[in-house]
């Protein structure tokens, strides 16, 4: 896309200085920059990726925006993103489009930019009980450290990937790793990381995450207790003791309230580790990549004792996963031994609806910046008012059209998933950063009361005339909302 007259300074020699970014390359006539997002064509600066445009259609009775489409008449709506829109860097110079827009009988603006985020991280989130590596344990890629294992979640390992300290605080190698790494996070790529002392995994958005080689399959339906709570109706009759083996808290369905309140007679059956509350244990095995996240692939091996003064010969125990991907039925005989024997049929469909519980094991890239920095000069000559503005909810923040979430407190701090972006939505430039689009929506009144550069908004129609056959046309992504003013 020619973005003539908005960047670039002409040197000898046809060669075009960018300042889009810090790195300020010097580009010869025909070449491109380090970062491949902008190019010297005849002595000109141009964008060399398209500007991306979301559109949908109107449902009936709605009201509608009409715009020119580069070949015909078409009644719909679209969205600006700032994909493709280019930067302003540093600032000092109106947002590349600044774009106004009536809606539902409402003047809007939408300001885009593509923001150059050198504070910026992943939150990756893998849904699987699998023990990935201690809390804290460094995670590496290609050799070098590009982020940690965090707090586990409910049914999910967490990681944090980048940020700032690895973009810039450590080696040149280690930023160059750390950026190449969420780049490809970011659009949709799959890589391969080390937790250093645990697993070997392979990340990619929307796609289940591969450990140690084996894609993973499901997320679990709860931890030990809560499996005992939903399932216990469907075990009564069918078993006389179940186990539900679980990192975190395994449960004992006779000794749990569940079984309390269904009057399940105890079986004297005594599981290792720390009692919590009854039938709740923690601390059953050590984290691992058995059975329900823990390191045990004998399950017999978590049970401790059976009291001959509760248990009996032909007592029917099930022990299970928290995925129902593992399980064992057995009976006591006289000397009250487990003897292992084929799941009834009766029992296999319970711990077959213990596995339609779970939900598909999915890797969900998020991406987290302070959109704080220069890039809000762009939006507005006197910044603070548009942080505060958005964080009185009054400016709809997007990035390629997706939604972000606002974290309370000082800035501008958002997370985006990446999977509810177009694709392609990210680039780098090798300061190292990343960059990544960012779009404010907001009343057209509001815009002039927070200073914003009115002189340079032009109307949705005007770009389109402009832009419209250089740029990219996709379908606007479900279920993303409208990204519409606040009121």
């Amino acid at each position: 896309m020619d973005r003539t007259g908005i960047f670039g300074a002409a040197e000898a020699d046809g060669i075009v200085r960018c300042d889009a970014c810090p790195v300020l390359c010097r580009i010869r006539p025909g070449r491109a920059g380090a970062c491949s997002r902008y190019a010297n064509a005849d002595g000109r600066l141009v964008r060399t990726d398209p500007l991306v445009l979301l559109e949908r259609t109107v449902e009936a009775g709605a009201p509608t925006v009409p715009f020119l489409d580069a070949a015909e008449e078409w009644s719909g709506e679209v969205f600006v993103t700032a994909i493709g829109a280019g930067t302003t860097y540093p600032d000092y110079k109106p947002a590349p489009f600044i774009v106004s827009t009536p809606q539902a009988g409402v003047d809007t603006v939408t300001v885009v930019t593509e923001g150059i985020f050198s504070y910026c991280g992943l939150k990756v989130k893998l849904d699987t009980d699998r023990h990935l590596g201690a809390e804290c344990a460094p995670v590496l890629h290609e050799g070098e450290q590009i982020g940690h294992v965090t707090t586990a979640e409910y049914g999910s390992q967490m990681l944090s990937l980048g940020g700032v300290r690895h973009l810039t605080g450590g080696s040149k190698r280690e930023g160059n790793v750390t950026c190449a790494a969420m780049l490809a996070l970011c659009r949709k790529e799959a890589i391969e990381v080390q937790v250093q002392g645990g697993a070997r995994l392979v990340l990619r958005s929307g796609a289940a995450p591969i450990v140690n080689g084996v894609p993973e399959q499901r997320m679990r339906v709860g931890c030990g207790s809560a499996a005992i709570g939903i399932f216990a109706q469907q075990f009564q009759g069918q078993v006389d003791e179940v186990v539900v083996l679980d990192d975190h808290i395994t449960g004992v369905l006779t000794e749990h309230q569940a079984g309390k309140c269904l009057s399940m007679r105890p079986s004297g059956l005594r599981v290792r580790g720390r009692r919590s509350t009854p039938g709740r244990y923690f601390q059953v095995a050590h984290p691992g990549t058995g059975w329900g996240g823990t390191d045990v692939t004998d399950p017999l091996s978590v049970i401790e004792s059976f009291d001959p003064r509760l248990a009996w010969p032909g007592m029917r125990v099930l022990m299970t996963s928290t995925t129902g991907e593992d399980a064992l039925f057995f009976t006591l005989d006289d000397a009250l031994r487990p003897v292992p024997l084929p799941l009834p049929d009766a029992v296999a469909r319970t711990v077959a609806r213990i596995g339609e519980n779970c939900e598909p094991a999915l890797c969900t890239v998020v991406f987290m910046a302070g959109a704080g920095g220069s890039l809000r000069a762009g939006v507005t000559e006197n910044p603070i008012l548009l942080t505060r503005a958005v964080q009185a909810g009054e400016v709809r923040v997007t990035m390629g059209g997706a939604p972000c979430y606002l974290w309370p407190g000082g800035g501008i701090t958002i997370m985006a998933d990446v999977a509810r972006m177009p694709d392609n939505a990210f680039g780098s430039v090798p300061t190292p950063a990343l960059v990544a689009p960012i779009e404010f929506t907001l009343r057209a009144e509001l815009y002039a009361a927070l200073g914003g550069h009115l002189e340079h908004a032009i109307p949705l129609a005007t770009l389109l005339e402009r832009h419209g056959a250089e740029s990219e046309r996709a379908p606007w992504i479900a279920p993303n909302p409208w990204p519409d003013a606040p009121g």
